[in-house]
């Protein structure tokens, strides 16, 4: 019943920002956590960077200085602002989140994706 979509993927150029979204919907008692994820081609996916719902967050290496995560937590929404976008950003970012359905009952989501192409 849970929806994660992201929306805000495209091409743009070295240097560039994209800001990408992402919304759940469905039968939701809170999230404590969501996370974007990217997979590049031919590579493992890999974690970009993690709030809580407390806003905690956290970086990978490759993107700390150049991307932030924000969300709203009341409206079960976050955010990806990408800025400095370098070639090896490319890649298909994905929504996840630790969604509780109840009170006690937790399950791990994921959005279906969508492309970042950092190209000139």
């Amino acid at each position: 019943q849970v929806q994660l979509v992201e929306a805000g993927g495209g091409l743009v150029q070295p240097g560039g920002s994209l800001r990408l979204s992402c919304a759940a919907s469905g039968s939701i008692f809170r999230i404590d956590f969501m996370a974007w994820y990217r997979q590049a081609p031919g590579k493992e996916r890999e974690l970009v960077a993690t709030i809580s719902s407390l806003g905690s967050t956290h970086y990978a290496d490759s993107v700390k200085g150049r991307f932030t995560i924000s969300g709203h937590i009341t409206a079960n929404t976050m955010y990806l602002q990408m800025n400095s976008l370098k070639p090896e950003d490319t890649a298909v970012y994905y929504c996840n989140a630790k969604i509780y359905t109840t009170l006690t009952l937790p399950f791990e989501f994921w959005g279906q994706g969508t492309l970042v192409t950092v190209s000139s």
